[in-house]
């Protein structure tokens, strides 16, 4: 019993399962024993800490039953992501018959297979191997895209390894078949080739001729078709491959019994379409080719993203600077950065001045400066001057890394829109080979002489003209170009489907503080009374002020250090509780606050009325100076308006949205803020707990899309159809985001809805051709044009009609790489003010 124990334990397998929801021993205990109730279970060990369980078993297969003994407990196994490499689709019929195969696996959750990627993302439990078998099964390859793997420059390798195998084999097909389609169709178009061939090799010869160039076509370049597409047929699960070797195979095997035995057929049938199915071969495979050129454009924005990666670092060690890999900078090195380098990592400036560009960052052509304390990121360009900085971020932590997935995750994600083309391409190909055969056979009862021919040529026809390729790439190539674009300009969707609801959204609700607005106060006015100087009015307020922790008295001090002013020093500082602040200042009494304080003073405010009422007006609260008794200026403190802001809220308009803005200000001020700017909507004197309602209440307006920036807006983020965060906001904010605005910049709101509206439209473009060309030619092709207008469809020109639409269909999607910003320049920043509607906080 013993040894066999024993035996059994060193053939046993150790499966690793996490677990979520455990708080105590109690609860390790009880998943412990559910877990060694199941069958095959020679041990577990569940560890609280890590939250995962390690299994021995006797049978992996097992793995499922430990994850519903799991579940029973009560606790919860959560699923993994797995990325798939897929090698051998063509079509959206290939991807529906890999996800209906990665989803019957027990434990997935979900299966989205991209064919523009030709990547599968799967979530759940399910083991990697049987994901693999899965779609093994159905005919295709797939391996484990593991991080950091190499994966992205293996399968770029294998991707012009693919093209230049399809090159050579269009090059050899090209070849072989322009004498076949010269000896066949010369003899119909040019006057005298017929009796030319006659005279010379003869036309028994001639067909000969046509069968060994054509035997050569289909049995070397046009291989891969009869590889997929047979065993896809016998699967029962027909592919576009199939429908190209149905349809060639039946024009060869036709031609070959006319050749070699013609009196198995009837009279007047017996003809050759040899060149039907070498130009066949050759025009689909001119189509790979160009299609395979075009899907690796579709993917530059990756490329380039990833090129962005500097490949060496200078770093100090030891006392002094060696240069290593990138990848092997540590968090906490000090970095050197040359003039024109590229930064390895991200980081925080500690010695030197410079300009960096961060445009591949934030979509800003105008590069930032950078001294000490300043964030830098990986990825960006030093311009003119040395830096050094400590490494913050490094590897798959910094910002570039987070950039690239954010894109690739975008980029393989499905749009609602997609929905549509997956319940159609399901039946789509079985249903093009019952219109073949129904066409053959209504052909070959009622078609005239000889309808034998007649049959067969417009069976071919429709089973070339119907391959779903354009289908299978019409979405996920647009999303790809799209998403890469939205990219370049700063803006990232976190979720491919936030393309398909920005297109929608009919009201943008917009956070004022920090989003708005610069998010910090500064001064903003600062108006004289006669005989005195800015300067030393705006030094001696500032030295006062300097004593005092206000943020309004904060701003001042930065206003006058941001001009270059020395803060004189100050006696007998005082604080006047509800009315100001004084102190003698080079042996003048400087006292600053409210009118109130000026009224206690004796001071009369009256020669400020007009610019005090202006202030009022822009939702500012505006403070006097008085120096040695003499009322010396009025002040005002706000959160400065961004400078982009006016021309983005004009942008909105023209796409024709309206702008809501949601603030926990008075209403006054909101107001007047609203005014400004020409915002439609003002929902004021909300409490931080209280946007989530807010959203909730403009919803009834039309779909929304909220922009935030801080922790307090990450409820409302997510609450909202779509959320957008500014990229130079919170962590939380930008998590819960569906969209990120990397630059500070509200013009990247109009960019991202007029880029999502461009890709929509792109893609019903795609769909709209891809469907009404096969919905307007199958019929041609089948020849219901033949009774009135004598019309038939060769199966050759079938054959480049298709491959033109796949082509039309990327070389459409790539359009989306030359989208230009549609922020209006021409609309003045005092655009026409719109009277703000209220909507009250409750």
């Amino acid at each position: 019993m013993n040894a066999h124990t024993d035996t059994t334990r060193l053939t046993a397998e150790t499966i690793q399962i996490p677990i979520e929801g455990m708080t105590c021993a109690s609860c390790v205990g009880r998943v412990e024993k559910a877990l060694l109730a199941v069958p095959g279970a020679l041990s577990a060990s569940v560890n609280l800490a890590t939250e995962r369980a390690e299994v021995q078993v006797s049978d992996p297969s097992v793995r499922t039953d430990l994850i519903h003994a799991v579940e029973a407990t009560g606790y919860a196994v959560p699923g993994k992501i797995t990325e798939l490499s897929i090698d051998g689709m063509t079509c959206a019929s290939c991807v529906g018959r890999v996800e209906r195969a990665l989803q019957a696996v027990p434990g997935v959750t979900s299966a989205n297979v991209n064919l523009a990627k030709e990547q599968a993302t799967v979530k759940g439990t399910a083991d990697v191997a049987a994901l693999i078998a899965a779609v093994a099964e159905t005919g295709y390859t797939a391996r484990e895209v593991a991080q950091d793997s190499g994966e992205d420059e293996a399968k770029a390798a294998r991707k012009d390894a693919e093209q230049a195998l399809l090159k050579r084999d269009l090059g050899l097909a090209a070849a072989f078949a322009l004498p076949v389609f010269v000896l066949e169709m010369g003899s119909h178009v040019i006057p005298g080739m017929h009796a030319l061939i006659g005279s010379t090799i003869g036309h028994g010869t001639s067909w000969l001729l046509q069968f060994a160039l054509t035997t050569f076509v289909l049995a070397v370049p046009g291989m891969r078709f009869y590889a997929k597409g047979i065993p896809a047929l016998m699967r029962g699960a027909p592919d576009m491959n199939s429908l190209v070797a149905v349809g060639t195979l039946a024009a060869y095997l036709y031609s070959v019994v006319a050749t070699f035995a013609p009196g198995v057929l009837p009279e007047g049938t017996v003809n050759v379409y040899y060149e039907a199915a070498a130009v066949i071969v050759t025009l689909i495979l001119l189509g790979r080719y160009l299609e395979a050129r075009a899907r690796g454009r579709t993917s530059e924005a990756i490329k380039r993203l990833v090129g962005l990666q500097a490949k060496t670092a200078r770093v100090r060690r030891d006392g002094s600077v060696v240069e290593i890999p990138a990848a092997e900078v540590a968090p906490g090195d000090i970095v050197e950065v040359r003039p024109g380098d590229r930064l390895p990592v991200d980081g925080e400036v500690v010695d030197g001045e410079s300009y960096v560009d961060e445009s591949m960052i934030t979509g800003e052509p105008v590069p930032v400066a950078k001294s000490a304390g300043a964030e830098v990121v990986g990825g960006t360009i030093n311009q003119n001057g040395a830096l050094t900085f400590r490494a913050t971020a490094v590897g798959g932590d910094t910002m570039l890394s987070q950039i690239i997935r954010m894109v690739e995750a975008a980029q393989g994600s499905k749009l609602p829109i997609q929905a549509l083309v997956d319940r159609v391409t399901m039946w789509f190909v079985p249903a093009v080979m019952t219109l073949a055969a129904l066409t053959f056979g209504v052909w070959l009862i009622w078609g005239p002489d000889p309808a034998l021919t007649f049959g067969l040529v417009n069976a071919v026809a429709v089973l070339i003209i119907a391959c779903p390729c354009a289908m299978g790439l019409a979405t996920p190539t647009s999303i790809m170009v799209g998403t890469g674009r939205g990219a370049e300009m700063g803006v990232l969707f976190r979720k491919g489907e936030a393309l398909q609801l920005l297109k929608e959204t009919r009201v943008v609700a917009l956070d004022k503080t920090g989003t708005l607005t610069e998010g910090k106060p500064a001064l903003t006015d600062l108006d004289l009374a006669e005989g005195f100087d800015r300067a030393e009015v705006l030094a001696r307020v500032a030295a006062v002020e300097a004593r005092s922790e206000h943020p309004i008295a904060r701003a001042i001090v930065e206003a006058a250090e941001a001009e270059g002013l020395e803060r004189p020093s100050i006696e007998g500082f005082a604080s006047a509780t509800g009315y100001g602040v004084e102190a003698t200042v080079g042996g003048q009494r400087v006292q600053i606050g409210a009118d109130r304080f000026m009224q206690k003073l004796g001071l009369d405010t009256a020669a400020f009325a007009e610019t005090a009422e202006r202030l009022g007006d822009e939702g500012k609260s505006p403070l006097y100076a008085a120096i040695d008794g003499k009322l010396a200026a009025i002040i005002a403190v706000a959160d400065p308006i961004k400078a982009s802001t006016p021309k983005a809220i004009a942008a909105l308009h023209a796409l024709g949205l309206k702008v809501a803005m949601i603030t926990g200000d008075n209403a006054r001020t909101a107001q007047a803020i609203a005014r400004r700017l020409g915002i439609d909507e003002v929902v004021a004197e909300v409490l931080p707990d209280g946007k989530v309602d807010a959203v909730k209440r403009l919803k009834a307006l039309g779909r929304l899309a909220y922009v935030g920036d801080g922790i307090n807006d990450a409820p409302a983020l997510a609450e909202a159809d779509v959320g957008l965060a500014i990229g130079t906001g919170t962590d939380v904010a930008i998590e819960a985001a569906d969209v990120v605005l990397m630059s500070g910049s509200l013009k990247g709101i109009p960019n991202a809805i007029a880029l999502s509206q461009a890709t929509i439209g792109n893609i019903r473009q795609n769909l709209f051709w891809a469907f009404a060309y096969n919905t307007a030619l199958i019929p041609v092709a089948a020849g219901v044009l033949y009774p009135a207008f004598g019309i038939l469809l060769s199966p050759v020109f079938a054959a480049g009609a298709m491959a033109l639409s796949s082509v039309f269909v990327l070389g459409n999607a790539l359009r989306l790489k030359r989208f230009a910003a549609p922020s209006p320049t021409d609309i003045p920043a005092s655009h026409p003010v719109r009277t703000p509607a209220a909507i009250p906080a409750e």
